[in-house]
């Protein structure tokens, strides 16, 4: 049992994170970041909640580039093949669910 105040933690760089569980094979990870991630597909699907500040999330679909801006509580859900990128506005927490070991 553990109790996570999402919002005390602070990674000592952009993008790192607090495993928090692993269940078969699906991780659920804290992150901290004040930094973009990398354009990136998955290896499966992604779940993507904002716990804290606002993430503007890049994603291509029909070889178009779109955004939208996450606020805290809003989430991002990655199908398989979907490409995307997280662009934090300022500090942001997030919680990601995702295959272990995916990018």
């Amino acid at each position: 049992m553990e109790v996570i105040r999402s919002k005390g933690f602070k990674a000592d760089h952009a993008w790192g994170a607090k495993n928090i569980a692993n269940m078969s094979g699906i991780t659920t990870r804290l992150h901290w970041t004040d930094q973009p991630y990398k354009w990136h597909i998955n290896d499966g699907e992604e779940v993507f909640v904002v716990l804290d500040g606002q993430v503007e999330m890049y994603y291509r679909k029909g070889g178009t580039e779109e955004s939208v801006v996450l606020e805290v509580g809003d989430i991002f859900f990655a199908t398989v093949g979907t490409e995307h990128v997280a662009h934090p506005i300022g500090e942001a927490r997030v919680l990601v669910v995702e295959n272990e070991g995916s990018v």
